[in-house]
């Protein structure tokens, strides 16, 4: 179906989204909001599916929500109204990103900012091109987060460098981040594709369903005890037990031959 602020790449066990704003820096609007919940719709049920994947065209992966377009919504009405109506919008669909049932891979391949940086951390696994830089930023702006990096950040860097971000709105390397763990892989300038591809092979030929069990595994385990956790761990897998892929790949290890999943 025709997106008017995305494009969408199918290719089978892997989805490529493209947020294609770029003289908006592909920052976040009520239509991108809509267009990516259409694209989760399209997908939502692809069994076979191992990857996600979601880039920026042109300089910016997302510079955040666009400020421009959302001074325009609010003149002459309820600020707050429509301020709270588009943040919980941004909310949701950070959420339905992040509980997507496939791996989903941030392609980071310039600024990511704000609200862009929500969405990297909405995403299981980064890769960035050596010039993107990441960073809160609403500090620069007098404004405060409100699509979850006051909450996501603290988890996935710490409490101390989150805040070193929120309060300075400064705007880190990809290389730092990656130190402070949050991205995955730096490929060069140019090498983004690359590295997005060789990264998707390595899970191309994993069983899509073990994929996903796996993502429930870790994201629903950290928000519960050790021992739940454990015990969630053992449930999934008396699941998996019976699903076809698994006696596939037992076969397929006992025949030395690669494994055929088809994601059931």
């Amino acid at each position: 179906m025709p997106y008017e602020t995305i494009s969408v790449d199918d290719r089978g066990s892997h989805v490529a989204i493209t947020l294609n704003r770029p003289d908006a820096l592909n920052s976040i609007s009520p239509d991108m909001i809509d267009d990516l919940n259409a694209a989760l719709d399209a997908i939502a049920d692809r069994h076979q599916l191992c990857a996600l994947s979601i880039t920026g065209n042109g300089r910016a992966f997302c510079a955040g929500a666009d400020l421009k377009a959302a001074q325009g919504r609010m003149a002459g009405a309820d600020a707050t109204t429509v301020n709270s109506a588009f943040l919980d919008a941004l909310r949701r669909i950070l959420l339905r990103i992040e509980a997507f049932p496939t791996p989903v891979i941030a392609a980071v391949n310039g600024l990511s900012l704000a609200g862009g940086l929500e969405l990297v951390m909405a995403c299981d696994l980064v890769i960035a091109v050596e010039s993107a830089k990441l960073g809160d930023a609403h500090a620069n702006y007098g404004l405060v987060p409100g699509g979850g990096n006051s909450v996501r950040l603290p988890r996935k860097i710490g409490p101390t460098r989150a805040k070193q971000l929120i309060y300075t709105g400064e705007f880190l390397s990809a290389r730092q981040m990656m130190d402070w763990g949050m991205v995955n892989h730096v490929v060069a300038d140019g090498g983004l594709t690359d590295g997005l591809e060789e990264l998707i092979a390595k899970l191309a030929n994993k069983s899509p369903i073990g994929l996903r069990r796996m993502k429930r595994m870790v994201d629903d385990g950290q928000e519960q005890s050790l021992e739940a956790a454990l015990r969630y761990e053992l449930a999934l897998n008396a699941q998996h037990a019976a699903s076809e892929d698994r006696i596939e790949g037992l076969a397929a290890f006992n025949e030395k031959r690669a494994p055929r999943f088809e994601g059931k």
